[in-house]
């Protein structure tokens, strides 16, 4: 599994490049203004600036509205600016048709400035208490846009988890979903430290985190810290290895 990391700015971000070696993706968001807040270009760039050149720096591009052409002007604008993992939220997408048409014209837009960004439809566990897009149909959602990934995390941050909305075994279906299209899976949402273990028996292949790797667990008053972040790491390479030792061969 690999961890992606979120900090809120460059001070930061300044922290996850001294825990570089305990994180594999660097993500940019603004949580101020919703789950996936975009961040302003030039914070992407100072972020980009600030990781060793090998990390990859991703980038939310915000919640977004059932607008196709601002959203690829929206994402067009994270890859300019140093981002080569693009992340949608799909929050006013009410069907898969208009999530598909958000999805394809941030593909075609990305694509076009640097071919191999990776572009990822981003979904929520609560889609019900917001009303957009099923999350199990995100994968199919990512797979007929041409995307590379799909995600799941939390629209509103109230204490409710990914768990809390999403049973396990109904991220595994997404999960499965995700691989049988060729897609990366990623799943966050509050995850913490707890959650590893069934994160590793579900198999996906990014967990996204913040609050579980800043002081006190807060992602709005705390700050991100290296030893957390490399405690984190640790504990779920643990259950990654176990997970290995245990599952069946072939």
């Amino acid at each position: 599994m690999l961890l992606l990391i979120s900090p809120d700015g460059v001070e930061e971000a300044l922290d996850c490049a001294k825990a570089a070696e305990h994180l594999d993706i660097v993500d940019v968001k603004k949580p101020d203004e919703g789950s996936l807040g975009a961040n302003y270009p030039w914070i992407i760039r100072e972020i980009r600036a600030a990781v060793p050149a090998g990390k990859p720096v991703s980038a939310t591009v915000g919640d977004v509205p059932y607008k196709p052409g601002t959203v690829a002007q929206a994402a067009l604008g994270a890859a300019v600016s140093g981002a080569t993992y693009i992340k949608v939220g799909l929050y006013g997408c009410a069907t898969p048709e208009q999530a598909v048409e958000v999805m394809r014209g941030v593909v075609r837009a990305v694509k076009e400035h640097r071919a191999d960004a990776f572009v990822v439809a981003s979904g929520y566990a609560d889609a019900h208490r917001i009303g957009c897009v099923n999350p199990l149909a995100l994968p199919d959602i990512a797979r007929r846009s041409g995307s590379d990934a799909a995600i799941l995390d939390t629209a509103i941050k109230d204490g409710t988890r990914l768990f809390d909305h999403l049973p396990p075994d109904v991220c595994a279906e997404f999960v499965r979903r995700a691989h049988d299209a060729g897609l990366l899976a990623a799943l966050a949402g509050s995850v913490k430290s707890g959650d590893l273990g069934e994160l590793a028996r579900i198999g996906t292949d990014i967990v996204g985190v913040r609050g579980a790797v800043c002081e006190g667990g807060d992602r709005d008053t705390g700050r991100i810290r290296p030893h957390l972040v490399a405690a984190f790491r640790a504990e779920m390479d643990r259950h990654v290895r176990e997970h290995a030792a245990v599952a069946p061969q072939g």
